[in-house]
């Protein structure tokens, strides 16, 4: 897979690792207050690199970037069949949601219906994501519990699968754990890696999340899209997936959320998922491609700005869609009185 990043960094003898270029701009005024550097990955369902920008080859962590990925085995084990789960699930199922009481609603019907309760949730309790949502919980007067965590719909289609398959319930977070083996299995049938010997480390919600090179992770993205050369179930599996997510975006994050407002937007031709970090992965179905974007500063608006460029030159964004998405083709940061403060703009020396 091609590097098309260049080497700014200082030789001490060893070989250091590419700096990867600056791809947004913060302008405040007419200066450039922040710079952020990353790197991006577009590739074809046979493997073809499309777009390589900066480094796609060293691992990175995806994060929640691929829960579309994950919930494969939701699908494709007959689990989501077993219980009946309809596409308000399997979007869950793929979500970092806001926590509003929608989304807990649904979570906390969906672990009564396969038999289990907020206590066998091993995400852990945390407030809403937004402020909107954590105001709805307040006037409640009810805490927050883990049905409220942004991968909670997440984990409970993992247990939704140990109850199907027979697996102990307890532990299902553990990398030994068969759901965290069959999810591997997955990941790497999906990446084309053998990934024994990948980095590892522990996600935010607590399950394990494995370093993958950014080029594999868009292959992953893009078999989602056109699972050609995967197994029947698997096929069948990415197709309910896809569906899912372009019937239930505001379930897939929530209010005002970009992944939202792009799926329903733009539907199945650009399913956009946010990961921690800086990273962001899409699907775009139509063109059987995927996308993979990684900043290097893990920041979440620059990772924004990035996609929708790149949604912009693969002439994605309809004129319907443009009109819908308007702030985000020009994202401006305001003052907390509301007030046009700055703008994030993709750097003119980048090859976006």
């Amino acid at each position: 897979m091609a590097n098309h990043s260049h080497d700014h960094s200082h030789d001490h003898g060893q070989d250091a690792a590419p700096v990867n270029p600056v791809l947004v701009d913060i302008i405040r005024g007419d200066m450039i207050e922040s710079r952020h550097r990353g790197s991006v990955a577009i590739v074809d369902s046979h493997g073809q690199v499309e777009l390589a920008i900066g480094d796609v080859l060293s691992p990175v962590f995806a994060r929640s970037g691929i829960k579309p990925i994950q919930a494969l085995a939701l699908v494709e084990t007959g689990a989501a069949k077993a219980f009946s789960l309809g596409h308000a699930q399997i979007a869950l199922a793929c979500s970092s949601h806001n926590g509003a009481t929608i989304h807990v609603d649904i979570v906390r019907n969906w672990l009564g219906k396969i038999g289990c309760s907020e206590n066998d949730l091993e995400c852990g309790v945390s407030l809403p994501w937004t402020d909107e949502a954590k105001q709805e919980l307040y006037t409640t007067g009810q805490p927050a519990t883990s049905a409220h965590d942004n991968c909670s719909g997440k984990h409970t289609g993992f247990l939704t699968v140990c109850k199907h398959m027979g697996f102990p319930v307890q532990g299902y977070t553990r990398f030994e754990h068969p759901m965290q083996q069959r999810l591997l299995g997955v990941l790497e049938q999906m990446t084309g890696m053998d990934l024994f010997e990948a980095p590892k480390a522990i996600d935010g919600c607590g399950i394990p999340t494995i370093g993958v090179p950014l080029g594999n992770i868009a292959l992953a993205m893009a078999r989602l899209g056109d699972p050609h050369d995967q197994p029947e179930e698997r096929q069948a599996a990415c197709g309910r997936v896809r569906t899912a997510m372009a019937n239930e975006p505001y379930l897939v994050a929530g209010k005002d959320r970009f992944c939202t407002r792009v799926i329903g937007a733009l539907g199945q031709t650009a399913l956009v998922k946010t990961g921690a970090e800086g990273v962001y992965c899409a699907t775009l179905t139509d063109k059987k491609l995927g996308v993979a974007i990684k900043m290097d500063d893990g920041s979440r608006r620059a990772a924004e700005a990035v996609m929708i460029r790149l949604l912009q030159n693969l002439d994605i964004i309809t004129d319907r869609a443009k009109g819908q998405l308007l702030n985000l083709l020009e994202p401006s940061i305001p003052s907390r009185a509301g007030k046009m403060g700055g703008l994030g703009r993709i750097a003119d020396a980048t090859p976006l």
